[in-house]
């Protein structure tokens, strides 16, 4: 076993210890030890890998960010020249082209090594779903329990330490959930965030690629990598984090987080516990919990399968279901031939209902910055799958299931382990939120001693990163913003909220405007000024633009110095800009403009200042 993180092998292969070559052919050696291994359905040759080691000739980790780092690919992603499968020989075909999200990985470096297993068609969260002919794959830590499914073969070859990372797809849980049973990161991205071209569908308008890494370091760099905008795929959507002011890196002491009362977990003891860990975790990194009703979410979860969306898995394989049934596995034949039920008219009924359940639903996640949920509710047994496949099944997706629906970015992370078997949660947030998913989670990450996957190989110490930007903005306000005042809603409008009651740094005058509404003016004077009292709130980044065009002269927005050393955004006035401006009265003395407006309030006598202000 060797570490397997690409920050480990990068080093080796810098560090002349290691070379593409030998790793592949280590891992090949690794492969013949074990014998035959139904986590893979097609694994590449020798031969076959050679031309992907001979891209990587004269190439180094400074020239391709994922230079000679082995992946797996889930039998329902296309690898050219290789059949897939998607757990069904009836259905198989050998593609001329790779899917769009393999060909962005090539081309940065990794190096396929086969086609996993999976849940037929990526029909099933339970990983016992795929005919006798490839066989079910072990649980990476113990074979009596289920390893999640339905990327149940990529989850396994990343926890076994079979290759770096994994693709694998989630539509309903599919890349959390064996990440979950496997000590793994398992990212499911916006939707459109990765595209789906050359891959099959199981629903086409909630299927995304996802994610299984050893680490969240690593899940952020294949997510820059193969986050593109793709033209030919009609789901691709657009994103720029970095336009949108998203970094990954330390998030800030202060978050809030939402969590859902206890009665709706519906865990385990010991999925419960991780739960309790993770709150406590997040709690000592300055997050602050917000209790937070899932009712609407949950009530969504149910359309997945219940409601017409089966039709659309249906849709993806009726050609073969309708001509050969026999060749689908039971369970998997059950639950599509279930959408040739529903009528046009049901569809419409349920997305009204999904329209109205994401209303609720957003506006709960409006109250904090991100959510934590369980991923699983328990981690069941074969033996116990194999009695209630069908049942366990839908008990699992509990807590994945309306993802997608609500379209929802979510990461699941590894938290414990405990009697041989790893527990995790899940961290979700809105679309376009998974650098901050990220960064959350790799904070969880720094904070825990687990070993990569089921190797027992120890958890590097992660490196320092530059604050975390989760696309809001801190701005300090001193005056008609603070909150209560004529011009708060200004913030508030713009889903702005209160971070802090802090004060600036000893340096400010504070200056009341002549006009109405009465707003001050903060003008840095580091001979004559004072601590002023502030406000910090947080508001989308996006909105700052349409707030800036607002302000008045002589005011705008610049850096303000606050007391604890930190410079945050925020409103100032130039020193020059007030120069002649007559009615202007200094008012420093008062310590903020809530003190002034209360000696306004009472007719207090306020101190005579010139009419106009030399500054």
């Amino acid at each position: 076993m060797m570490d397997l993180t690409i920050t480990a092998l990068h080093e080796a292969y810098r560090a002349g210890e290691l070379t593409p070559a030998m790793l592949i052919d280590q891992l090949l050696c690794n492969a013949e030890g074990v014998g035959a291994d139904s986590t893979w359905i097609t694994r590449l040759t020798r031969g076959q890998l050679e031309p992907y080691l001979r891209r990587l000739e004269g190439e180094s980790p400074g020239t391709r960010p994922l230079y000679g780092i082995p992946f797996a690919i889930k039998d329902n992603i296309d690898l050219a020249g290789i059949p897939t499968t998607a757990a069904c020989s009836a259905y198989a075909y050998t593609p001329t082209e790779s899917a769009f999200v393999v060909q962005q990985l090539v081309q940065a470096g990794a190096i396929p090594m086969g086609k996993t297993n999976l849940d037929q068609f990526a029909t099933g969260l339970v990983g016992e779903r795929s005919p006798e002919e490839y066989g079910t794959p072990d649980n990476a830590f113990d074979p009596a329990y289920i390893p999640g499914g339905s990327s149940s073969g990529s989850a396994v070859a990343t926890a076994s330490g079979q290759v770096s990372f994994a693709l694998g797809t989630d539509t309903a849980g599919s890349g959390r959930v064996p990440a979950s049973f496997n000590n793994l990161f398992g990212l499911k991205p916006t939707l459109g965030l990765l595209s789906k071209r050359g891959v099959v569908p199981a629903c086409a308008t909630l299927d995304t690629i996802s994610l299984f890494t050893l680490t969240a370091d690593d899940a952020h760099t294949i997510l820059n990598i193969t986050a593109r905008l793709d033209p030919e795929c009609a789901w691709s959507r657009s994103y720029d984090f970095t336009i949108a002011g998203k970094r990954y890196g330390q998030p800030s002491a202060s978050f809030r987080f939402g969590v859902p009362p206890e009665s709706q977990w519906q865990t385990d003891a010991a999925h419960t516990e991780a739960m309790n860990i993770a709150i406590r975790e997040l709690e000592s990194l300055g997050g602050e919990r917000v209790d937070i009703d899932c009712s609407a979410m949950l009530a969504a979860a149910r359309l997945l399968y219940e409601g017409p969306w089966v039709a659309e898995r249906y849709h993806a394989v009726r050609e073969l279901i309708d001509r050969r049934p026999e060749a689908l596995h039971p369970a998997t034949r059950e639950i599509i031939e279930g959408g040739r039920i529903p009528l046009a008219v049901d569809a419409f009924d349920s997305h009204y209902q999904l329209a109205e359940f994401k209303r609720l639903a957003d506006a709960q996640l409006d109250q904090v910055d991100v959510m934590l949920t369980p991923t699983v509710v328990t981690h069941p047994s074969k033996t116990e799958v194999a009695n209630d496949p069908i049942g366990l099944n839908s008990q699992l997706g509990r807590w994945t299931n309306f993802m997608n629906l609500l379209d929802y970015s979510a990461l699941a992370i590894p938290v414990r382990l405990s009697k041989g078997l790893p527990q995790g949660v899940t961290l979700f947030s809105k679309a376009f939120d998974d650098l901050f998913l990220l960064s959350v989670g790799r904070a969880l990450e720094s904070s825990s001693a687990l070993p990569l996957g089921a190797t027992h190989i120890p958890r590097s110490r992660p490196t320092a990163l530059p604050p975390a930007s989760d696309g809001t903005l801190e701005l300090v306000v001193c005056g008609a913003h603070l909150e209560g005042l004529a011009l708060n809603h200004q913030l508030t409008d713009r889903h702005g909220y209160l971070v802090a009651r802090t004060q600036s740094a000893a340096c400010y005058r504070l200056l009341a405007l002549p006009g109405e509404p009465a707003r001050p003016a903060m003008v840095r004077d580091d001979a004559h000024g004072r601590v002023i009292d502030v406000e910090v709130w947080r508001l989308p980044i996006e909105s700052v633009g349409s707030l800036l065009s607002g302000i008045a002269s002589p005011l705008g927005l610049g850096k303000v110095e606050l007391a604890d050393g930190r410079w945050v955004s925020g409103f100032i006035a130039a020193a020059g800009a007030l120069e002649g401006l007559a009615g202007t009265q200094d008012i420093t003395h008062h310590g903020g403009w809530r003190q002034w407006l209360q000696t306004q309030a009472s007719d207090s006598p306020v101190p005579a200042s010139d009419t106009t202000l030399s500054l």
